[in-house]
């Protein structure tokens, strides 16, 4: 009896370790709660820009069972729209979403990950940083900043811009004042277009007071908001600046690398599924607003001639060839940008692009 009774305890102890949970470390680690800032480079809750951010991190909280929340701060709220690579390195908010290539002045190489003139397209864009080597280029090059980047949205292609006075030739754009970030804004200052970068929100006013000529937004859906149309005539879509425009969320790389694998893990399915709804979105709202645009508002579209096309191709390889040779971190990602575009082209010519070209010809 003493034998079965001695069995019987060792059982039922046996029995309590089972059921009690065994805590380590990194367990522990694995039910702590994060609450984190975003800053954004878009005023609160703007369409898609601001609501894609606000999309990412109900997707996060909504993927981590409530584990990691991030509370979403429009620009100006935290910091003014063009701070936010410095606040997210800094630490002020564990994490951002912008655009890189406002970043040129601090990191030359960050503006190949938002867009290049004539560069890849939003497809072709997606599949060099999630197969070619672009995101893991994008990470070495952002930790020496102590950011982690990932691609949270893409407008898809943007439109040339408003313009207040109609271009007819290459003479027409001598003198502009226009507003353009990035690679595009430097080969339109090589055609004789005086360039500058300001965050979205002082757009409107800059066009109604005269202080600009002309700007690049985004397309018809955001433009629509801002009420661009109300303060110029004509709308360019003579799409060659942007043809695709990641928008990256930017995390603070001590924050996260205190992070448990299991929600490291949650913000990059989150960042990819965020990145495919806002394409989608752009795609079906884009479509809306310039149907309303033009039919409602009487907004009248146009394209570049030629000459002013061919002047900024020219001048687009002349801008990014200068990047190139002055900065070895841009000559590295160029050369993997460039590379991995020239693999795709063929399958891209003879794919989506000829299929265009049949469908509207047998549409008329």
């Amino acid at each position: 009896m003493q034998r079965r009774n001695f069995l019987k305890s060792v059982g039922l102890g046996a029995a309590g370790v089972a059921a009690a949970p065994f805590v380590t470390t990194s367990s522990a680690r694995a039910q702590e709660t994060y609450t984190w800032d975003m800053v954004t480079s878009w005023p609160k809750n703007f369409p898609a820009l601001g609501t894609g951010a606000n999309d990412f991190a109900r997707r996060v909280e909504q993927l981590s069972n409530g584990r990691m929340q991030i509370r979403v701060h429009g620009a100006g709220e935290l910091v003014p729209a063009l701070e936010v690579f410095d606040a997210v390195a800094a630490g002020t908010a564990e994490m951002g979403h912008s655009a890189s290539y406002y970043w040129r002045g601090k990191v030359a190489a960050s503006q190949f990950f938002t867009a290049v003139p004539f560069g890849m397209t939003t497809t072709e864009m997606n599949a060099w940083l999630y197969h070619g080597g672009g995101q893991e280029l994008w990470d070495e090059i952002y930790a020496n900043h102590n950011l982690k980047p990932f691609a949270v949205g893409n407008t898809g292609t943007q439109m040339a811009g408003w313009f207040k006075k109609e271009i007819n030739s290459l003479d027409d754009m001598q003198g502009l004042k226009l507003r353009l970030p990035g690679l595009a804004g430097e080969a339109m200052n090589g055609i004789g277009v005086s360039t500058v970068n300001m965050p979205g929100s002082e757009i409107f006013t800059s066009l109604q007071t005269g202080a600009l000529d002309a700007a690049d937004w985004v397309g018809p859906y955001n433009d629509l908001a801002f009420g661009l149309h109300q303060v110029a005539d004509y709308y360019y879509t003579s799409a060659w600046n942007e043809p695709s425009a990641v928008l990256e969320g930017t995390i603070n790389l001590d924050a996260w690398n205190e992070l448990p694998e299991d929600l490291q893990d949650v913000i990059r399915e989150a960042a990819r599924a965020s990145n495919l709804a806002m394409i989608s979105e752009f795609a079906f709202r884009n479509a809306q607003a310039l149907e309303a645009l033009v039919d409602e508002h009487g907004v009248q579209l146009r394209t570049f001639p030629e000459d002013v096309m061919a002047a900024l191709y020219t001048s687009s390889l002349e801008a990014i060839q200068r990047q190139v040779d002055s900065d070895e971190e841009s000559r590295r990602v160029y050369e993997s940008y460039s590379a991995f575009q020239k693999l795709l082209r063929p399958f891209s010519d003879v794919g989506e692009f000829a299929y265009l070209k049949n469908r509207d010809n047998v549409d008329g």
